[in-house]
């Protein structure tokens, strides 16, 4: 190797891993949107699992919650995060071989979830189902993820840390702790294994992680690329620095204590119940600070959403976060969660966060991505992203007011009662009221995957008239664009 190839090398930024991570991250969405098609279609019409115990809902479901939260959104949060720390660190990732190695470790245990899960093979755990074995290999990926970001802060070459980084810190901390002690296991085989925990413990830890895979997987970590991406989408600089600021703090300490509203009505103590409810409540602050903060960026240059569909992408997962973020906590409290919990009105609140907050700013995130990373000045088809925000938007709204319906009608159903004290409605009865809104539900779920595979397709025409060359790192400071 030449010298001049040499410096060239140590002077441009690693974008490999980047691309690695942001093609598996469209692959990994439309997989993982498709289970949760089946799976919904298999909710309206039970007979589609065709009698098959490994494409049963009960094997599915855990198959499409952890293809499309870990597969796609860690998948593109690996992505972001190395693109970011390297451009507002403006320094090489500190070691590329173990950057390299989160990659196929990170997509090692993809393949360990996508065989096991559909045998049966797991710990039972929402969001944390897969067995011991792989748990162990997500905690030495983890480790070695967190090498590489936090080592690359650490070789910085400006003092300032960039809020993004921050966001991208905490998480990765956070969900360290989470699964470490969640996932404490005595095993009793290679695919079996019990609890350290019990009863009511047990349940306390698992929504300690639950909640808070949610608010530092899901929330945190996405919020980094939010002010990364939207600022430098809009060419405008953070509305408010020092509420980015505040913003983190608050949500940071907030978010670690909400995990017990998951358990109100149950064994769980009173008090943590309340506290849970309480933190709940405040949480709302922090998140609408965020919100705000993120949309008001956009302040004097509101006219580039008519013709930015990338930047409506960005902005519209903002609004659904306010939307998301209000709900919650109103959940939260005890007597709107003693109608709601156990309902379809929890699951159309998830998708909310999950398709319109997630979904969006990942999609918006790597459309300004992909082209960059494939030497291009724009994505193929502009009219192609501009198809893909509307079916999107369109398949949440028809998603989530379906749920949204259902859910209040199973609530009210049950626990209506006569006069006798007998109850008024059998559940069968509210099985039955619900099948149209599953079918709508249905719909909206085909068309949020049906604008994922046009992304798919617009992204590999991308890549294939594309061209990879070495980003040099600049002798100026991008963090504040």
């Amino acid at each position: 190797m030449s010298v001049l190839t040499q410096a060239s090398q140590a002077t441009a930024y690693n974008d490999k891993v980047v691309r690695q991570f942001a093609i598996m991250a469209i692959v990994y969405g439309v997989v993982g949107m498709l289970v949760g098609v089946i799976i919904a279609a298999q909710l309206t019409w039970p007979a589609l699992n065709f009698g098959i115990e490994w494409l049963s809902y009960g094997r599915l479901r855990p198959l499409h919650t952890n293809a499309v939260i870990f597969a796609f959104g860690g998948s593109t949060l690996f992505a972001t995060s190395y693109y970011v720390v390297q451009r507002t660190c403006q320094t090489r990732l500190i070691s590329d071989k173990l950057a390299a190695f989160t990659f196929w470790g990170w997509n090692a245990v993809i393949v360990g979830a996508v065989i096991t899960l559909p045998l049966g093979l797991t710990q039972s755990k929402e969001y944390a189902e897969l067995i011991w074995p792989i748990d162990l290999l997500i905690a030495v990926v983890w480790v070695a993820y967190a090498f590489v970001f936090f080592g690359t802060v650490g070789i910085r070459k400006v003092r300032h840390i960039y809020v993004a980084n921050w966001f991208f810190g905490a998480y990765i901390i956070a969900v360290a702790l989470l699964h470490i002690f969640n996932n404490i296991q005595i095993p009793t085989s290679m695919t079996h294994s019990y609890s350290a925990y019990a009863g009511v413990q047990d349940a306390m830890m698992q929504w300690w992680y639950g909640h808070n895979a949610v608010g530092f997987f899901l929330t945190a970590a996405f919020l980094g690329m939010m002010y990364y991406f939207i600022p430098k989408q809009a060419e405008r600089p953070v509305y408010s620095y020092r509420l980015s600021i505040v913003h983190f703090w608050a949500l940071i300490f907030t978010y670690m204590w909400a995990g017990p509203h998951h358990l109100h009505y149950t064994a769980l103590p009173d008090w943590t119940q309340s506290v849970g409810m309480i933190f709940s409540l405040i949480l709302l602050a922090p998140s609408w600070g965020g919100m705000i903060n993120g949309i008001m960026t956009l302040s004097g240059a509101w006219h580039k959403l008519r013709d930015d569909p990338i930047l409506r992408f960005l902005i519209v997962s903002l609004s659904f976060y306010g939307m998301s973020t209000f709900e919650g906590p109103m959940m939260s409290i005890k007597t709107v969660n003693a109608l709601s919990h156990y309902t379809d009105w929890t699951v159309g609140h998830v998708h909310s966060g999950a398709l319109g907050w997630v979904g969006l700013v990942s999609m918006g995130s790597l459309y300004y991505l992909v082209p960059r990373l494939f030497g291009q000045k724009k994505m193929h088809s502009v009219p192609a992203i501009e198809l893909h925000f509307w079916m999107a938007t369109i398949g949440i709204v028809l998603y989530i007011a379906a749920m949204w319906i259902a859910g209040v009608m199973q609530g009210l159903m049950w626990r209506s009662i006569n006069p006798d004290g007998s109850l008024t409605y059998t559940f069968v009865e509210s099985v039955k009221a619900t099948f149209p809104f599953y079918v709508i539900r249905l719909v909206g779920g085909a068309l949020y995957l049906g604008g994922m595979v046009v992304m798919a397709w617009n992204v590999w025409k991308t890549a294939m008239q594309g061209r990879i060359e070495d980003v040099q790192i600049p002798a100026v400071n991008p963090a504040h664009a």
